[in-house]
This record gives structure tokens, C-alpha cells and sequence, in this order.
């Protein structure tokens, strides 16, 4: 009974003081990764199906134990002799969070994180497999699974949440717990409900978007056509002007006349100027055929605004086809008069 209890006694200390002895072939371990891979894929593609015949709850509560148990925190694995010591503790990380989730999204995400990593790492691991089994290469083998499964990577280090928002996820837990739950749907109503709900929210955003081109519509197309047309040259009171000229041009090319000291001409530029303001605000219709009374009869109903012009057109009849002098004064006014109808309308 003695001798029995010496030779179990003498076992346990070589199990404990040669972990290579539990150190799993590199194959196998290969396997286990493999095995996993399919496991999260199955909880993917149960998350995916909308068609509703599979509950992702159904699939992920057993998945989830058997991929922790495929691949723990940590491990050895033994490759041509070597142990080498794996660790996992990445994925145990990612797991909970996945179990903490409560967003559909969230778990999607967390999913093709996982599924990927365990790809990349299966890849690796494969490459050594076929690599392996030279003599004289067995430190360059531990070393490249070593650096493999200890990228930064494959090492994840769960986020140290700052005070505030640990403080705000109890507050979330504390209000959650506040609200009251509503009771889950029937199963036999759920489909029917979700058809309905899908029915109301297409039919509310077909009457919108309806609303929205009968209001809008005739707005946009008018704006497009006022842009596809071409800006020609006009032609006001005999003088050509530019497409692109504006008021603001003429009325700058009159201030440059009348410092030079011709005083006539910027009477007469700055008379057209006055007239393209009052065309481009849709006051009057500019035309090649009309004269400058034709404009101010087109203004006899606008009140204070025929008073004013009417006092422009006869100075700029007065100087321009009355061959009257004019003086800085006369200039003056006339620019004052300008800035008047253009301020007032």
C-alpha cells in the first residue's frame, strides 16, 4: 500500500515538472483553430438570416462554451519537440464582450473580428505545418509560432474605461433597471406584426418621397432649364455688352470715365448700368429695339421709383443727346440718384 501510494505520488511530480508531456501536437491544435473558425461562423450566419428560421440565441449559447474550450486563455503546443506556450486570452476577451453586447450590429462585428483573427492565426499556423519536419530548423519553427501567435494582433488588451464612462455605464444599468420590459411577442404573431410594420413604413416613405416631388419637383426642373440656358450678349441702347457683365461692372467702368474727366460718358454708362440692375431684378425687360423713354414708361405705375428714374433719363437725355456740358455737380447728383433707386428697390 506504501509502494502504491509512492508511485502515484512520483507520477504526479512528473506531470507537474514536465509540462511537455501535455503539450499538444501542432496539428491538433491546427484543428482546434478550424473547429472554431466554423463554430463563429455558424453564430454569423445565424445573426445574418432574416428569414427568422433560426434564433441567433439558439446558436451562439452552446457555440460559445465549445469554442472556449477549443481554445482556452492559455496552452502549449509542441512542435518538433519544442513546447511553445499559446495565448489565447484575445479571444476569451472578445467573447465577453460579445456577451455583453446588446445591439444586434455590435455583435455582428464582434463575430467577423473574431472569425477573421482565428483566420489569420489558421492561416499561419498552417504555413508552419507545411513548412516543418526539416532537420536543424526546429529554433527557427519555435520561433516564427512564437512571433505568430504573439502579434499584437492576436494579443488583445481589453480598454481601460476612464472614470466618467464607467460612471455613466452604471448610471445606463441603473436607469435600464428603472424601465419596465415589455413582454416578448408571440411567436405566432411576430411574423404577422413585423409584415404589417414593413407594409406602414414603405407606405409612409412612398407618401413622402410623393409629397416631396410634387412640391419640389416643377421647382428643380425650372431651376435646371434656367441653367442649361446660355447667357448671351445684350444690346442697351446700342451698346454691346458682355454675357457675363453686370451692373456692378458698368457702374465701375462709369467711376473710371468720370475720373478722367469724362463726365458725358459716365453719365451714359452709368444710365446703362441703372438700366441692367432694374433687368436683372425682373423691373424691366431689356431689349436691343427699345429706347430709353420705353424703359421709364415700363416703371410709370412703380410710384416712387418712376419719380426717381424719370429725373435720371432727362439728365441723361439733357447731356447725352442735348450736347449740354456737364459739371462734377451735375455728375454728382446724377451718381446720388443712382444709389437711390438701386438702395430703395
Amino acid at each position: 500500500m506504501v509502494l502504491l501510494c509512492q508511485l502515484l505520488l512520483s507520477l504526479a511530480v512528473l506531470l507537474i515538472c514536465a509540462p511537455g508531456l501535455r503539450a499538444e501536437p501542432l496539428a491538433d491544435y491546427a484543428m482546434r483553430v478550424s473547429r472554431a473558425i466554423t463554430l463563429v461562423e455558424e453564430m454569423r450566419t445565424a445573426y445574418e438570416d432574416e428569414s427568422g428560421t433560426v434564433r441567433p440565441e439558439q446558436v451562439y449559447a452552446g457555440n460559445l462554451a465549445l469554442v472556449r474550450e477549443l481554445l482556452p486563455p492559455k496552452g502549449t503546443v509542441n512542435l518538433n519537440g519544442q513546447t511553445i506556450a499559446i495565448d489565447n486570452t484575445w479571444l476569451d476577451s472578445e467573447l465577453n464582450d460579445f456577451e455583453k453586447s446588446t445591439k444586434t450590429n455590435d455583435r455582428r462585428d464582434a463575430l467577423a473580428r473574431i472569425a477573421e483573427t482565428l483566420k489569420a492565426i489558421h492561416e499561419r499556423v498552417s504555413e508552419l505545418q507545411a513548412a516543418g519536419g526539416q532537420p536543424g530548423d526546429k529554433d527557427a519553427d519555435k520561433g516564427r509560432l512564437a512571433e505568430i501567435l504573439r502579434r499584437p494582433e492576436y494579443v488583445r488588451t481589453p480598454p481601460q474605461d476612464s472614470a466618467l464612462e464607467q460612471l455613466l455605464g452604471r448610471f445606463l444599468r441603473w436607469l435600464s433597471r428603472l424601465i419596465p420590459h415589455p413582454k416578448p411577442i408571440q411567436p405566432g404573431n411576430s411574423r404577422l406584426i413585423s409584415t404589417l410594420a414593413q407594409i406602414v413604413v414603405v407606405a409612409v416613405c412612398v407618401g413622402a418621397i410623393a409629397v416631396l416631388v410634387w412640391r419640389y419637383g416643377p421647382r428643380f426642373i425650372r431651376s435646371g432649364r434656367r441653367k442649361k440656358k446660355k447667357a448671351e450678349a445684350r444690346i442697351v441702347l446700342g451698346e454691346m455688352l458682355e454675357p457675363d457683365q453686370t451692373a456692378a461692372d458698368l457702374l465701375a467702368q462709369a467711376e473710371k470715365l468720370a475720373r478722367d474727366g469724362n463726365l458725358r460718358a459716365a453719365i451714359r454708362k452709368a444710365y446703362i448700368a441703372l438700366l441692367c440692375e432694374l433687368g436683372d431684378r425682373k423691373i424691366i425687360s431689356l431689349a436691343q429695339h427699345k429706347t430709353n423713354r420705353d424703359y421709364l414708361n415700363a416703371v410709370r405705375n412703380k410710384g416712387s421709383l418712376y419719380t426717381s428714374m424719370r429725373q435720371l433719363t432727362n439728365s441723361f437725355e439733357l447731356h447725352w443727346y442735348g450736347f449740354v456740358p456737364v459739371g462734377e455737380a451735375d455728375w454728382n447728383e446724377f451718381r446720388t440718384g443712382y444709389r437711390k433707386i438701386v438702395r430703395s428697390d
